[in-house]
């Protein structure tokens, strides 16, 4: 592994602490059986489907936070030059912005520079996956209604953090050697997604080429 890639994984700042699931849960169990199947070198497409036996909102709920955790390193490591001088709109190219809305202080899509949008996201979604009436972490809690409404706006929003990364700062992730990290972390995400039928077609637009030349 190269040094700039090592700085990817232990990197401290990985702009939000990591959700971890509790070793004898079931949530670990099946966190545990996804890591399994992505350090086999598994088809990305195949391993995000549903194991036999399985509920689909458990495996939804493990990969959820996964995908938080990560995309959360991944932003920790270009996040230094992610500034309100770089970045003074959360873009995605001169033909997608990003506006951010909320139940609190920002009650109409605002725009916002990239870093401030980045922030109010990470913590947006931080209590949403630790709130037990959303996420339950006792095995045989039901999950209620709107968990995969909560899912769906969480799971779009971190597309635009991998939208925004792609097209703003690949430049450093190549300089860092974090290429190849960064794209599969993509592929397995955009799989997982469309496997699980998870974002809207058109939120996915922005990537669409790129998407179409690594994803087949």
């Amino acid at each position: 592994m190269s040094h700039a890639l090592k700085q990817v994984f232990n990197k401290d700042k990985t702009f939000r602490p990591k959700r971890k699931f509790e070793p004898g849960t079931q949530r670990f169990e099946l966190h545990k059986k996804a890591q399994a199947s992505l350090n086999a070198g598994l088809d990305l497409k195949v391993a995000v489907q549903l194991p036999p036996g399985e509920e689909q909102n458990d495996w939804v709920a493990v990969h959820v936070v996964d995908f938080f955790n990560r995309i959360n390193l991944i932003y920790g490591t270009i996040s230094d030059y992610c500034t309100e001088q770089s970045c003074p709109v959360m873009s995605g190219g001169p033909k997608y912005e990003y506006r951010w809305q909320d139940e609190h202080k920002y009650r109409r899509p605002t725009a916002l520079s990239a870093p401030q949008y980045m922030n109010l996201l990470m913590d947006w979604i931080e209590v949403q996956i630790n709130n037990e009436d959303i996420f339950p972490t006792n095995v045989g809690t039901p999950f209620p209604k709107n968990f995969l409404p909560v899912v769906k706006k969480i799971l779009s929003r971190l597309f635009r953090v991998f939208v925004h990364v792609y097209i703003h700062h690949f430049d450093r992730i190549t300089q860092m050697g974090s290429e190849a990290h960064v794209n599969t972390c993509y592929k397995h995400f955009y799989y997982f997604v469309k496997e699980f039928n998870l974002i809207d077609t058109k939120e996915l637009e922005p990537l669409k080429e790129m998407t179409s030349r690594m994803c087949h």
